[in-house]
Order: C-alpha cells, then structure tokens, then sequence
C-alpha cells in the first residue's frame, strides 16, 4: 500500500491543492483511496466534505495533533497532507509511514531557502533510503525571473522535477466543489493534465 506525503515547511505552497489532485487521480484509477490532514487548517478534510456523493469515493483517513492511525486493510493507496513546520518527533512519524515524499515548491526565495533547508534534513533522517521524493514547481509563470530562479534552484538538487503547474483558476473552481482534474472531463483541463503527466508516471512506479 503505497503512502504518499505531500510537504513542505513553508505555508501556502500549494499542499492541499496537490494532494487532493494526488487523491483523485488514484481514484480515478480505481483505487481504494484514504486522503489524511494532519494540517491545522484542514484544509483537505474541509475538500473531502465538500466531495459530491457521485463522484470517484475518497475516504478520511484519521490523523489528529497527537496520532496517525494506520488505514485499514481495504484501503490500497493513502495520500496525507502535511502542515507547515513540519518537525521533530511529528516528522519522524510520517517518514517512518511515508513511501513517497511530494514536495510543492513555489518560485519564491523564501519558499526556496525553506525547502532546501527541508530537503537536507530529509536527506540526513534514518528512513532516507526508502524514501522516494519528487518536486513539483506550484504556480509557475515560465516567462518570468522568479521562475528562472526556480528552475537554477531544482537543477542543483539532484532530486527529480516530476513537473511545473501553471498558475490558473481550474484547481480553485474544482476545489470549492470537490473536485479535482481527474474529476471532469479531460477536454476542459487538457493543458493541466499535460502539466500532470510526469508526476503521474513517478505515482505509477
């Protein structure tokens, strides 16, 4: 049973709207999916409520401050949402559970200086070996400096690029039903599932 933790220490990157999108693309390979939010903000569980009952079934997978629960047997694929600040004995938890780290960067200095600091501590924690991560570039503008400087940046890592998400309402409209690219007709988000076509194939490995 694959767990993907979708992290970042920096708030505001773009956490929930990749993991929700990572929850939905799974159902939408029938998969028994659980999507857990261990964010304060609850953001993910406030999508899962907003879910219509018709579409692909997503389940809550319990995660509060203080525990984790594991999914039951049934369940084949788990996607947890993480909150900002992620550290300590919290952040061993979810390495200890964590097949697949995702994690959304947003072409900010900020956010940039914060996820290298993350990734080094990624790299020096024990479960370093099991842990496959990717980066995913959130809101990116190609033509501007900002995303120059992204690009300079995930060059250096040595860790894989699975794709760039342009900026654009498509993840807001589907989210305030939710919903996500998976959810609708591929026509009417076909250059948003081109942008996801590299981050499904590392899903799929």
């Amino acid at each position: 049973m694959p767990v993907v933790v979708v992290a970042n220490p920096k708030g505001g990157v773009g956490k929930s709207t990749l993991s929700t999108n990572v929850a939905g693309y799974f159902a939408s390979q029938g998969h028994a999916v659980m999507l857990g939010d261990a964010d304060r903000q609850q953001s993910s569980a406030l999508w899962l409520k907003l879910r219509p009952p018709q579409a692909r079934s997503i389940n809550t997978w319990a995660v509060s401050a203080d525990l984790i629960a594991r999914p039951p047997r049934d369940t084949t694929h788990v996607v947890l949402d993480t909150p900002a600040g992620l550290h300590g004995w919290r952040f061993k938890d979810v390495l200890k559970l964590a097949d697949k780290i995702l994690v959304p960067l947003q072409p900010s200095i900020f956010d940039i200086y914060a996820t290298r600091a993350f990734l080094d501590e990624l790299a020096e924690s024990r479960h370093a070996d099991k842990l496959k991560v990717g980066i995913v570039g959130m809101r990116v503008d190609a033509r501007t400096i900002a995303a120059d400087k992204l690009h300079e940046f995930v060059d250096s890592l040595g860790l894989p690029v699975l794709g760039y998400l342009r900026d654009t309402q498509n993840y807001i409209h589907l989210a305030a039903r939710g919903l996500t690219l998976f959810d609708v007709a591929p026509s009417r988000v076909e250059k948003d599932l081109l942008q996801w076509q590299g981050i499904r194939e590392w899903l799929d490995t």
